[in-house]
């Protein structure tokens, strides 16, 4: 079981790393296929979440890809407002949010790959960034905690569709996914026993697996063969979320 879910993590974590996003929606039922507690299943990959992500955003980081005036501000405000989301979600049909979801993910991964937005203006200003960013965490934040999902799949098409460069726009919400994944990690580790084995092997599966996609995304990938990637990732999403339902 370990050597399947080792090589499945490091595999699908150096894609989704190239994306800017998490493979926790993809890990979690394969983690269950193994046999893993449904709780420990979340948490263990909402945990390599948090790794991969963390591995990833410092050689973003380095490499100077962070839009730190649209990063701070959206992890703040989406930080706020996904308890707000999660509060809402007890109302509202689960079923029906998540076809809307896949209906937006199937539109942002179309808009990818037949859009080419404007590049955003150099001269913007540092209140408009803030701005923007604070609109935007709202967005990932609710959303987010209304589906239970993570929030790189809004943030990277909505960065990417205002004209915030491929690669900028999934190393900043690389950054963001890190403290979202630490908070969804902290509230279903309460609530099963962690298997400290799977842990420990899919974790170093993690670390390097997002140490390949951020390198592969910062070197090797141009921004037009980056945006296919993230297209392909949404799709990906938004096909396993209505296989779920259907």
């Amino acid at each position: 079981m370990l050597t399947i879910a080792a090589i499945a993590t490091f595999c699908l974590t150096a894609i989704m790393a190239m994306a800017g996003v998490g493979a926790a929606f993809i890990l979690v039922p394969i983690f269950l296929a193994l046999g893993v507690e449904i709780h420990a299943a979340m948490a263990t990959a909402l945990l390599l979440n948090a790794i991969s992500t963390s591995v990833s955003t410092t050689t973003f980081i380095r490499k100077r890809l962070v839009e730190w005036r649209l990063a701070v501000p959206i992890l703040i405000v989406a930080v706020a407002l996904s308890p707000v989301g999660v509060s809402v979600s007890q109302g509202l049909d689960r079923q029906l949010l998540l076809w809307m979801f896949s209906g937006f993910l199937i539109f942002a991964s179309l808009m990818m790959l037949i859009y080419s937005p404007k590049p955003a203006p150099a001269t913007i200003t540092p209140g408009s960034q803030l701005f923007r960013g604070m609109g935007l965490g709202g967005v990932a934040g609710f959303v987010g905690g209304l589906l239970g999902v993570g929030g790189g799949s809004i943030i990277v098409p909505t960065l990417v569709g205002s004209g915030v460069e491929p690669k900028r726009a999934s190393a900043t919400a690389s950054f963001v996914v890190v403290f979202a994944s630490l908070t969804g990690f902290f509230a279903h580790a309460t609530l099963s026993e962690m298997d400290y084995a799977l842990v420990g092997v899919t974790g170093l599966a993690s670390a390097l697996g997002a140490a390949l996609g951020a390198w592969l995304m910062s070197e090797k990938l141009k921004s037009g063969q980056l945006k296919y990637i993230i297209a392909m990732v949404l799709l990906a999403t938004a096909i396993k979320i209505v296989s779920g339902l259907v």
